[in-house]
């Protein structure tokens, strides 16, 4: 997918920590930027962050999904339970929601979805640290594995990263990015996640790949060498996105 031609995207997750942080990133690099949220209450807020849509639907429930879809190129999903859902919910947004979304691509026929996953999901080795967070929250885990075998299955490109342990801190452009069974394991500011998530689509080598992701420590012997890309429509030519320790 070329860089110049991402006119809209969607963000799911949008009023989360990476979603604010994706619509920022995105406000001055596409044309139009559309938020998802269940509620109409934070319209004001996620227009403030930079959506100049929104939609508002229940990803759990869906309305109207394939209609909001219909004209968009990208789908960046930053859907996510918090950790207190694992003892009250019986269904994640994590899993069937995110499965509603990428049904619902497909059927508008976007070309590309992203989604922001976890360290620990799936069966690959893991570091000792992501095998705890595994099994402190296995309901969400099982539920987004579940999501990420859907997505590898569908007719869409797409990339899914499984960030370690996520913080608010500053983006840092400096970011390990490995296959699974790397075993990275530390922390990453949901700014880096929210970088990645917007150049996977624009970057040959995300492709239909599944990487973990951290910052905090780096690993240059484990990490792959990406050339990340970034969307710049109503511009000339590819912005490159320098990197280190295989991030930008």
């Amino acid at each position: 997918m070329d860089p110049s031609d991402v006119e809209t995207v969607f963000v799911a997750g949008a009023s989360g920590g990476t979603g604010r942080a994706t619509l920022r990133l995105l406000s001055s690099r596409v044309p139009t930027v559309r938020a998802l949220t269940s509620t109409s209450a934070k319209t004001d807020d996620l227009q403030a962050a930079g959506a100049d849509e929104v939609v508002v639907d229940d990803l759990l429930n869906p309305i109207a999904l394939t209609d909001s879809l219909s004209d968009v190129d990208v789908v960046l999903s930053a859907v996510g339970s918090d950790i207190t859902d694992v003892w009250s919910q019986n269904e994640y947004v994590d899993g069937a929601g995110t499965t509603n979304l990428l049904d619902a691509a497909v059927d508008a026929g976007v070309e590309a979805f992203v989604m922001e996953s976890a360290i620990g999901v799936g069966d690959e080795p893991a570091s000792p640290l992501a095998a705890a967070f595994d099994v402190a929250i296995q309901p969400i885990q099982r539920a987004k594995a579940t999501a990420e075998a859907a997505i590898r299955e569908a007719p869409v490109r797409h990339t899914i990263l499984r960030p370690g342990v996520l913080t608010n801190g500053p983006r840092t452009d400096t970011v390990s990015v490995a296959e699974p069974g790397a075993k990275l394991w530390g922390s990453v500011s949901r700014a880096d996640v929210a970088r990645l998530m917007i150049a996977a689509p624009v970057t040959p080598a995300a492709e239909d790949r599944t990487l973990e992701v951290v910052a905090k420590p780096s690993f240059p012997d484990r990490a792959l060498h990406i050339d990340w890309q970034l969307p710049q429509s109503g511009h000339a030519g590819t912005v490159t996105v320098d990197t280190t320790d295989g991030g930008p």
